[in-house]
């Protein structure tokens, strides 16, 4: 694992840290953190999970402390130039991957959990393969009209005792999404304590979808 500093468009500095693929690099992936102002960091339950299974199965994976958490500087901007902060972790991963002689032209996952969902939900670039979004409250960004039009594949995967948003709440809004699916996680609440297993192998397998097609 190698610590990093990633600078945002508005020179706001972040503490990152990625993980390389142990093999072959099949994909990438940027880790998005929940809420800053309710405890999230980047070694929140469900972020430590993926960046500890993913680079075993040839995941490359980058996260980062959203702006005001940490030793990342600036403050938190309620969803707004956190966006900033989500661009900058896309922009830095082929200059990492090459660092660590992996093939650069592989499929980017840009996932988050919780506020980090939302955050992720909202985000679009054109380098992005696909969104992985682990329980969205759908509330702390008002962009996801683009994504939720964008061709590209979606995968949300729901607690099905979620404290925040119950997860039919949150079908139904993304019910007319294009290309997306829902998975309802049994037995999960919204932090999926006893149940990141389950959410390793969503990620795994939405991986695998992306490097076949």
């Amino acid at each position: 694992m190698a610590q990093l500093t990633l600078t945002a468009r508005d020179d706001v500095t972040l503490a990152a840290e990625f993980a390389p693929a142990a093999g072959p690099t099949r994909a990438s992936m940027v880790l998005c953190h929940p809420h800053p102002q309710h405890g999230g960091t980047m070694r929140a339950i469900v972020i430590g999970a993926l960046f500890e299974a993913l680079p075993r199965i040839g995941v490359a994976c980058l996260r980062f402390d959203f702006r005001g958490v940490g030793s990342s500087a600036g403050e938190h901007d309620h969803g707004d130039a956190e966006h900033l902060d989500v661009e900058a972790a896309i922009a830095a991963v082929p200059a990492l991957l090459e660092q660590h002689g992996a093939e650069v032209d592989v499929p980017l996952v840009l996932a988050g959990w919780s506020f980090g969902a939302d955050m992720a939900l909202s985000t679009i670039t054109p380098s992005i393969a696909g969104w992985l979004g682990i329980a969205p409250p759908l509330r702390f960004a008002s962009g996801f009209d683009a994504v939720a039009d964008d061709p590209r594949p979606k995968l949300l995967a729901l607690g099905q005792h979620d404290e925040f948003r119950a997860p039919d709440s949150v079908v139904a809004e993304v019910a007319a999404w294009t290309a997306t699916r829902t998975v309802v996680v049994g037995g999960a609440s919204h932090f999926f304590v006893g149940r990141t297993d389950r959410l390793v192998d969503l990620a795994a397998g939405f991986v695998g979808e992306l490097v076949e097609s």
